[in-house]
């Protein structure tokens, strides 16, 4: 009875003498007893819903499904194909006039019938309203008008004073035909399009290139006030995403640098970079160096993430629940499982993925044991005291 009694004393004893042990920071308890106002519960609890999904062959199977960025989806190449070339605002422009014979508007009388009877005018810039001025034409609209269909209209105002006149429009500088490609490449510029066609992967090489790797490279594409973003990687894989480039586009290159979070009982935990290639759950775990054997739970290797409600619907996972389109999801592999290696090798990383390996309870039971134990070893200490100074 007299044992039980110090066996309590002891724990109490050390219990309270926790606060005493050495600590980095303040106690939580000091810190929760010492706040003016606490903002939270009782429970302490985040309050935020999640769904925990076990990582199988039936959530491999859907995984690749999941939504990428797309420029086609937007900007698609069966509306937006190869720009036509027409002129705008700010192009610099050369008129020739060409007459059958010698005597009309512009070619003198004594000059005869020989080749070369035509004159050029002097270049000139299609103004801020999109015209251009043409002597005896008067004020001919320029902008959005294709070199041909200028060249008509030219001639159709100049036929009834000139000789049979053809016309012949030559572009100097084109400025309304351009777009730009800026971010990380490594020479950032405006891009003057040909009558060819340019996509973006054309426009970004004529940029001198990405300057960062490729697999951590995002593409934006800006176009009449909507925008589109999708990986360097998805344009290179899929050629229906590598849209033509339209005047006025601007399509800004972003190294977006990948890492995932690792904690737990993980040989080590931190920030971790993709670096310029992809990853799997497996690779994510030996690069944090792998689980450790003594402490590790191999049944609950934990991913967080946000995905989307239609993904979650592949899965069968009731997303009613939800308001938001993305769901907090924790997907869960075990590796006590053979096949378990196989499937953390064929589940992709994301950017911004927080990895968590759990502790065993074998840990925490040899924990409690051990407290148990200096408890145990306590009162010991002090029955044999006490027995020593009765023998005195």
């Amino acid at each position: 009875m007299m044992t039980n009694r110090i066996l309590a004393i002891a724990v109490a004893g050390l219990l309270a003498g926790c606060t005493s042990l050495p600590r980095s920071g303040p106690d939580q308890h000091v810190v929760g007893s010492g706040a003016a106002v606490t903002v939270g519960t009782g429970d302490q609890k985040v309050g935020i819903d999640y769904a925990l999904v076990d990582i199988n062959s039936a959530v491999l199977s859907h995984i690749s499904t999941a939504p990428e960025g797309s420029l086609s989806k937007g900007f698609g190449a069966t509306r937006d194909g190869i720009p036509d070339i027409v002129l705008g605002v700010g192009d610099v422009v050369q008129v020739s006039v060409f007459e059958a014979q010698a005597g009309g508007l512009f070619i003198p009388a004594d000059a005869g019938a020989r080749p070369g009877n035509y004159i050029t005018l002097p270049s000139q810039t299609v103004d801020r309203q999109g015209n251009l001025s043409v002597p005896y034409a008067g004020s001919v609209r320029a902008a959005g008008k294709t070199v041909s269909d200028l060249q008509i209209e030219i001639a159709s105002r100049l036929a009834n004073r000139a000789i049979e006149p053809q016309v012949v429009v030559s572009v100097s500088q084109s400025h309304s035909m351009e777009a730009a490609v800026l971010g990380d490449v490594n020479s950032p510029k405006k891009i003057t399009l040909s009558p060819s066609g340019e996509r973006i992967l054309d426009v970004i090489s004529e940029a001198g290139g990405l300057s960062a790797a490729a697999a951590e490279t995002t593409i934006t594409l800006q176009r009449r006030g909507k925008q589109a973003t999708a990986a360097y990687n998805t344009l290179a894989r899929n050629s229906a995403e590598n849209i033509y480039v339209q005047p006025g586009d601007t399509i800004i290159v972003r190294r977006d640098k990948r890492t995932y979070l690792a904690f737990g009982v993980t040989g080590l935990s931190g920030s971790f970079d993709f670096e310029d290639s992809d990853l799997t759950l497996g690779d994510a775990l030996a690069k944090a160096g792998g689980l450790l054997d003594d402490k590790a739970e191999p049944r609950a290797v934990l991913l967080y993430r946000n995905e989307s409600k239609s993904f979650l619907a592949n899965l069968g996972v009731d997303t009613s629940r939800f308001k938001s389109e993305t769901v907090p999801v924790i997907f869960r592999a075990n590796l006590r499982d053979p096949s378990g290696f196989f499937a953390v090798q064929k589940f992709p990383m994301q950017n911004k993925d927080v990895l968590y390996v759990s502790t065993s309870d074998a840990v925490e039971l040899t924990k409690f044991l051990t407290i148990l134990n200096s408890a145990t070893s306590s009162v010991n200490n002090v029955a044999n005291t006490r027995d020593t100074i009765r023998n005195q």
